[in-house]
């Protein structure tokens, strides 16, 4: 194995650095970013007139799914995250390697997609829709940003992600205030386009879209052991986080649907904002309604950037993943921000972000069933959990994925075909590495 001993992760884990406040501004970076303003376009695509409504659903699925990891964080508060609670559940294994990393990429996927929507709403302000390089260097170019502002320290991203939180919070409400008022709440567009309402299995499949839009709640679970009373903290974190994105997501989701046609919104896919800012409130609305968005996704990706990059540090840490220097000097924590950031670059240069994303979606549920089965299964006395609310999480979970496969299967069997490959790599690659790194440690 790498000697890591000169690669210390200490200096990068340090107690109480990070406050409530600022957990909360992390969590709500990462789902807004992802969430309202990158996935609008394709939720509508595949729940119809009542693509609002599949916010709500997945929100009131998300608590269930919640309710493990805030029992998680509480008893067990850790920079390790969804790796340390896969390794109290399952023990030190493939299982446990190979859902935390599963939980890695789907988030590094997200990553990816949320720095092409702030490529393609900064365009709007040259109306460029198709300048497909433009958005991808202004992709790359974000990351890096969100690099350098990690590299800078948590004192820095704390204060830089409160900051940004108060700002893009406030001005969306304002945009979804002023949409609703401008409209009348009464919908008319949405209720008289062509587009055809979809099916059930259509509007579960949109759920577990939804979901990843506020799938960034377990960004904070990755920053337990820096959270100021994390016993406490985490969970209350996660809370607050998920109800301020509930109240946004309707708020924005029902001003779109009162500002454009349900073709519209599928047209403008990854900027539905924008184009709903030009009927509403002109090109002022425009402009305003763009920088929204670049200060949602900037901030968002900082926070994910943080929170992925420690749990796979931690997951180094527990030997559970190969990790190489390649050279570079500086503690593990570095190295994972490196990798987290290439491999987020290389997928918003080469790939199809929009399979991308149904890619994530697959990985994160299947993560969200191991996490469920796992607690009902080892851990529900210990931790104190309800075990219906716990099998609750699992069927939903199960019932939204299977719609969201079959939904694909007709439209686009390549990411599923995309999935199990991923899937099988992982797991046949942690076996096989965790069997290695045994037998040379005997």
């Amino acid at each position: 194995m790498t000697d890591h001993s000169k690669h210390s992760r200490s200096k990068q884990y340090k107690k109480n650095s990070l406050t409530l406040l600022g957990a909360v501004s992390m969590g709500t970076g990462v789902m807004i970013g992802a969430g309202i303003l990158a996935l609008t376009g394709q939720i509508a695509e595949l729940a119809g007139s009542l693509f609002p409504l599949a916010f709500l659903a997945a929100a009131a699925v998300t608590a269930f799914s919640a309710y493990s990891y805030i029992k998680l964080s509480n008893a067990f508060p850790s920079a390790g995250g969804i790796g340390m609670f896969l390794q109290k559940a399952y023990g030190r294994g493939t299982v446990t390697a190979g859902g935390a990393l599963l939980m890695y990429f789907s988030m590094v996927i997200n990553e990816s997609l949320v720095a092409r929507t702030f490529g393609s709403y900064t365009m709007q302000l040259f109306n460029a829709e198709s300048a497909g390089w433009a958005v991808t260097a202004l992709a790359v170019s974000v990351l890096v940003f969100a690099f350098l502002i990690n590299v800078s320290g948590n004192w820095l991203i704390g204060g830089f992600s409160l900051f940004m939180a108060f700002l893009k919070i406030g001005g969306i409400v304002i945009f979804a205030a002023g949409g609703l008022w401008l409209a009348g709440i009464s919908f008319e567009g949405i209720k008289t386009n062509n587009v055809s309402d979809t099916s059930m299995a259509g509007f579960l499949a949109a759920m577990a879209l939804a979901i990843l839009a506020f799938k960034g709640f377990t960004t904070i679970t990755n920053s337990g052991s820096e959270i100021i009373d994390p016993h406490k903290n985490v969970g209350r974190a996660i809370i607050i986080s998920i109800l301020i994105c509930i109240i946004i997501y309707l708020l924005v989701a029902f001003a779109v649907a009162g500002n454009l046609t349900l073709s519209e919104i599928i047209a403008a896919k990854d900027f539905a904002l924008a184009r709903a800012a030009r009927p509403a409130f002109g090109e002022y609305g425009l402009w305003f309604t763009v920088g929204l968005a670049i200060v949602a996704t900037i901030s968002g990706l900082i926070a994910s950037v943080f929170a992925v990059s420690r749990m796979l540090a931690m997951l180094t840490d527990m030997k559970l993943v190969p990790h190489s220097h390649f050279g570079m000097p500086g503690d593990i924590q570095k190295h994972t921000l490196v990798y987290t950031v290439v491999i987020a670059i290389f997928l918003t240069m080469f790939f199809d972000l929009s399979r991308i994303a149904s890619l994530g979606a697959i990985f994160y549920i299947i993560m969200d069933i191991a996490i469920h089965w796992g607690v009902f299964r080892h851990l529900r006395k210990e931790i104190d959990a309800n075990g219906f609310i716990v099998i609750a999480a699992i069927v939903f979970d199960v019932v939204i994925l299977s719609a969201f496969l079959i939904v694909k299967a007709s439209t686009d069997i390549m990411v599923i075909y995309a999935s199990l490959i991923g899937i099988t790599v992982i797991f046949v690659g942690e076996k096989l590495f965790l069997r290695w790194q045994d037998g040379d440690e005997n």
